[in-house]
């Protein structure tokens, strides 16, 4: 049978051909399509991109730093400024022989084997014509003798930059902070185009707070470079901004009386004036000299303050949470005022000791033997425990709370300055989340005095002591006073913030509170009168004393016989003149015990060195040179 023969289907061939142009051309579409995307892309959207990148094969941006801002204290006195530093360079390109240079300039200037190292590092991570620092801080001899010698050192020169410096060391360290090299984390949180150039950055207090102003704005040099990526042509520039100028309120002379004054004792000093929330001196001793961290401090230095029992680097004046003691005391007296729970005249009888109704547990004054029937003012100005049991108690602990917070405890004062604590002002709610336990009425009574968990800042005492000298009128501190843009521009100053007054309006009772601590420091039995004594001035006080460790009960102890750092802290707080007060002030010198023997009378001289005129001062001087001339006459006759 003969084998059958297919004839070519035209129909089928058409269909064939048809669906494989139909998927060419689908093919060539979607190709176009792409190639045309990617133009759009490239000479439209990404157009500035790609021309910068272009310029950049012929043409450098170099970044030129500003100049940092200086900081004057209300006087005009400098606290930090930049000195001009000295530094020996190199670009890798311009050393024909780098090892042979080097081993020269270690016979002509002090270099050691750990500068050449660190500058090899640096040298081949960075680019073969950005200059490279082999030696920093070089003295104007070292300077002359590299000077007469340079022809022998090619590629190496001597440039100028600016360094930080604080002219006064240690003086305000903890208040101004310091710069430091920037780092990883700081290139986090930074315009790294503002910051290109820059080499430091504020790490700490009011160098941190207002980094911002007192950087400035970062300038450039555009050159061409050739095909090395070495500089040419200079086609274009603008210079930085520099930085503003800070006047702070503190004034310089307050400042260093107060550190003066606090140095045989670790603690801290705050003073306001209440007028305006300027803060005129806060101190934190012992202090530290915040020069050792602008170019990286050494490892010895930094483990001496690290390692140092004392803590030096922690700012106390904001941070530091200590139980106030009695120097609360007139607040309270105010807030009980307000919740109507007492009255000016209402008395109690004072035992040496208060109990919860149907509790054992004594809670003892001060005072052995009790102070008998008192009263409000003289509950506040001989300090009566049990008098301010007594109120705490009756008012609760809820409306002791709200009251004590509108004064400012247990919260921050919004100082500008960064890592302020709000320390605490406990309440049930605080006590069941952080212990997981009940309030007992005891904690209420404990409360009372400044003790048991309630904790405060020497700068939240000082500002509430303040809010107290105005009749609640609150301002919140700070320390920025004015500003400056230009050396050709006048200051502006900073418009104080005004917060919610305290709401007592009654103005008997701040008459009646503030009397008791005038009683403090000017009446025959106040338990500060002896710092009152011979003030050309009034002023009003309150003394506190707080305990470091919790005492049995019927138990005492001998201060003589317990290491210094359980020893009692010392506290004051004041504010003067009684009438229209220029300053309200916070002490707290640690285990340093009364607050009438050691922070009273450091108070008294601070608010001498402020209120006085010099001719006083040396009045009051003549006068205390008398009676220890005459005091050696009798011992002498003796």
């Amino acid at each position: 049978m003969e084998k059958r023969v297919t004839i070519k289907s035209e129909r089928e061939e058409h269909r064939l051909f048809r669906s494989r142009a139909i998927v060419a051309a689908i093919f060539v579409f979607v190709a176009l399509s792409l190639v045309i995307v990617r133009l759009i892309y490239l000479q439209v959207t990404s157009h500035d991109y790609y021309t910068t990148l272009s310029k950049e094969n012929y043409q450098k941006r170099t970044p030129i730093p500003p100049v940092r801002g200086l900081i004057y204290d209300r006087n005009g006195a400098l606290l930090a400024d930049n000195h001009v530093e000295y530094v020996l360079a190199a670009k890798r390109d311009d050393v024909k022989d780098m090892d042979r240079t080097l081993k020269r300039l270690m016979q002509l200037l002090p270099i050691t084997p750990q500068d050449v190292v660190k500058f090899k590092q640096k040298l081949r991570v960075n680019s073969r014509f950005h200059p490279v620092v082999l030696r920093k801080n070089l003295t104007e001899k070292e300077v002359a003798t590299f000077s007469a010698n340079k022809l022998r050192f090619d590629g190496f020169k001597v440039s100028v930059r600016m360094q930080r410096n604080y002219p006064l060391g240690s003086v305000a360290g903890h208040l101004l902070g310091y710069v430091g090299r920037i780092d990883k984390r700081d290139l986090k949180r930074i315009d790294n185009e503002e910051y290109k150039g820059s080499t430091h950055i504020g790490k700490t207090g009011i160098e941190k707070y207002y980094e911002k102003r007192l950087h400035g704005k970062a300038g450039y040099e555009l050159t061409e470079v050739d095909a090395h990526g070495k500089p040419q042509v200079k086609l274009d520039d603008k210079a930085p901004i520099a930085g503003e100028d800070l006047y702070l309120s503190i004034d310089l002379e307050l400042q260093i009386k107060a550190e003066e004054l606090l140095r045989e004792h670790n603690g801290a000093m705050v003073a306001i004036d209440p007028r305006n929330g300027e803060v005129l001196a806060m101190v934190s001793m012992p202090a530290y000299d915040p020069n050792l961290f602008v170019n990286g401090i050494s490892y010895a230095n930094y483990n001496a303050l690290r390692d140092n029992p004392d803590r030096p680097l922690y700012n106390r004046a904001m941070q530091g949470s200590y139980p106030p003691g009695s120097t609360i005391k007139p607040m309270a007296a105010l807030v009980g005022l307000s919740a109507g729970v007492t009255t000016p005249g209402r008395s109690i009888y004072a035992k040496g000791f208060f109990q919860i109704p149907g509790n054992k547990h004594r809670f003892r004054c001060w005072k052995k033997a009790g102070h008998g029937h008192i009263s409000l003012n003289r509950a506040i100005y001989q300090s009566c425990d049990v008098y301010f049991y007594d109120l705490a108690f009756r008012m609760g602990i809820k409306r002791y709370a709200k009251g004590m917070r509108k004064f400012g405890f247990g919260l921050k004062t919004g100082i500008d300055l960064p890592s302020e604590r709000s320390a605490l002002m406990p309440t049930p709610e605080w006590k069941r989340k952080r212990f997981d336990q009940f309030w007992y009425p005891g904690d209420t009574v404990n409360s009372a005095i400044g003790q048991g968990y309630f904790t405060a800042t020497p700068l939240q005492l000082a500002h509430a002591t303040a809010t107290l000298s105005t009749h609640g009128r609150k301002v919140r501190p700070h320390i920025l006073r004015a500003t400056r843009v230009s050396r050709n521009l006048p200051e502006k100053l900073v418009t104080p913030e005004q917060l919610p007054s305290i709401g007592v309006t009654k103005l008997r009772y701040w008459d009646d509170v503030i009397r008791g601590m005038v009683n403090v420091v000017h009446g025959a039995h106040g338990t500060g009168r002896r710092s009152g004594a011979g003030a050309k001035y009034r002023f009003a006080g309150k003394t506190g004393t707080a305990q470091v460790f919790g005492i049995a009960q019927n138990k005492t102890y001998d201060a003589s016989k317990l290491k210094k750092k359980l020893h009692d802290h010392s506290l004051f707080v004041a504010f003067a003149p009684v009438k229209n007060p220029r300053i309200a002030l916070a002490i707290i010198a640690e285990n340093a015990g009364g607050g009438s023997k050691v922070a009273a009378p450091l108070a008294r001289q601070l608010l001498d060195t402020y209120l006085l005129t010099d001719k006083q001062k040396e009045e009051i001087l003549e006068a205390k040179n008398k009676a220890a001339g005459i005091k050696k006459e009798a011992d002498d006759g003796h």
